[in-house]
């Protein structure tokens, strides 16, 4: 559905035209203004009005349509499509979620498609509205706002990561907590939202770098201003930063899951050791015991008056012996 319709002249929003043909044509002919026209998981019929006014090409309406793309960034004759991933975290259940924005810029538009919850748009267009010096510069300053919000959030989400990584990393470590038979699954769990968020900032690489300038052969990208670009490589470098916080936290946890695996590893011979260890000190009395307990007639212990005393005596001295050597050798 349309979520909003609105004509920018000189940075500020003006009431216009409600036909989108006659509305794009005003804008063209005053050259200072645009019109931007937001969506929300919009239908193939009622994208498709918007499809046959502005001219967007087929591939990628059909993407916007279609959702669950990879961050890119497309240019066509008419328009440039970009898809950027924003992304939400909830501490209290280490789910990563992610959204995605579509935006087509042309000459005097914008239209932007969101699918899921996680898209700033709507902050976007408000803050814009305030600060009309901003949006006067037209799409360029639209796209980059919006690339803007999602790289910041980026930042918030891997910090917010970092932080129950930490916590995570103390409990696995703790005296008590690393034995636990869910923590593998635990961190397991949060390498895999790791991987979510990693999808959505790892792509976007490449496509702000060439909005900066700074990709191959450094090519201008149609229907973007030349002097957005030190604004795009701002955006550009905290994504760098992000990506490589990412990365960071992907080692760190791998590391943990292995440390942790190593622990219950030792736990687990240690284990094994008191087992074997107590197995040792039972099968004396028992092989005594059965020796004895054979009620053989010529047995010449079995008449001896101080029999009974003298075995209890052995096996509490064998016991003893036995014991303090595994004591020592730290299996018990």
């Amino acid at each position: 559905m349309i979520v909003d319709c609105a004509i920018y002249r000189e940075g500020r929003r003006t009431e216009g035209p409600e036909d989108l043909s006659d509305a794009l044509d005003l804008c063209r002919l005053e050259h200072d203004a645009f019109v931007w026209i937001g969506l929300y998981e919009p239908t193939e019929k009622e994208f498709d009005r918007v499809t046959r006014e502005f001219g967007l090409h087929p591939l990628a309406v059909e993407d916007a349509l279609k959702a669950h793309q990879r961050p890119k960034l497309e240019v066509y004759d008419d328009s440039m499509f970009m898809v950027l991933k924003p992304v939400g975290y909830e501490p209290k259940s280490d789910i990563v979620s992610s959204g995605e924005v579509m935006v087509f810029i042309g000459d005097s538009f914008v239209v932007t498609v969101r699918h899921g919850e996680e898209a700033p748009l709507g902050a976007v267009r408000r803050r814009l509205e305030h600060e009309p010096e901003i949006l006067r510069h037209g799409p360029t300053a639209v796209l980059y706002s919006i690339a803007d919000a999602v790289v910041d959030h980026y930042v918030d989400v891997a910090g917010e990561l970092g932080t129950d990584l930490e916590e995570l990393e103390a409990e696995v470590f703790s005296p008590t907590g690393g034995g636990s038979r869910h923590t593998a699954s635990r961190i397991y769990a949060f390498k895999r939202q790791i991987l979510e968020f990693r999808r959505a900032t790892g792509p976007l690489a490449q496509p702000l770098s060439r909005l900066a300038g700074t990709g191959m052969f450094g090519v201008r990208v149609p229907f973007v201003h030349d002097k957005a670009q030190p604004f795009f490589r701002d955006v550009s470098d905290h994504l760098t930063r992000v990506n490589e916080s990412v990365e960071g936290l992907d080692r760190l946890v791998s590391d943990i899951l292995s440390a942790h695996l190593a622990q219950m590893s030792v736990r687990q011979n240690d284990d094994m050791r008191k087992i074997s260890a107590w197995a040792a000190m039972a099968a004396i009395p028992t092989m005594l015991a059965g020796i004895y307990g054979m009620n053989f007639d010529h047995m010449p212990e079995l008449h001896w008056v101080w029999s009974y005393p003298a075995l209890v005596a052995l096996l509490a001295f064998l016991e003893v012996v036995l014991y303090r050597t595994f004591k020592h050798r730290g299996w018990l």
